[in-house]
């Protein structure tokens, strides 16, 4: 889950998977730093439900500019290649489970 794909990587994985949440975080935001655990259990726990990708916004700030991505983290949901919801800010593990179940 660690690893930074490059920017095409990024949009192969939103439009060859049907349930994808792409995390945009920098290494220096404290409340992406308090997200993370979140993040890395429901990667592990929903991996066969959701593809759950961290970008790093100052390494890929072209990609994260084409999604207006202007406060962080920023979580956007994808369904079938679509971007159908997204939050900003910190999130409860329990609403976040809850923004992945409407994906399915």
């Amino acid at each position: 889950m660690e690893t930074q794909l490059e920017q095409n990587n990024f949009t192969n994985v939103i439009e060859n998977n049907s349930n994808v949440l792409l995390d945009f975080y920098a290494e220096w935001c404290g409340p992406c730093q308090t997200l993370l655990p979140t993040i890395h259990k429901l990667a592990d726990e929903l991996k066969d439900e959701v593809i759950i990708q961290k970008v790093n916004v100052d390494k890929h700030q072209e990609f994260a500019a084409k999604f207006g991505i202007r406060n962080i983290p920023t979580l956007i949901f994808f369904k079938d290649g679509q971007a159908t919801d997204r939050h900003t800010g910190l999130i409860t593990e329990r609403n976040l489970r809850d923004k992945i179940n409407s994906l399915k």
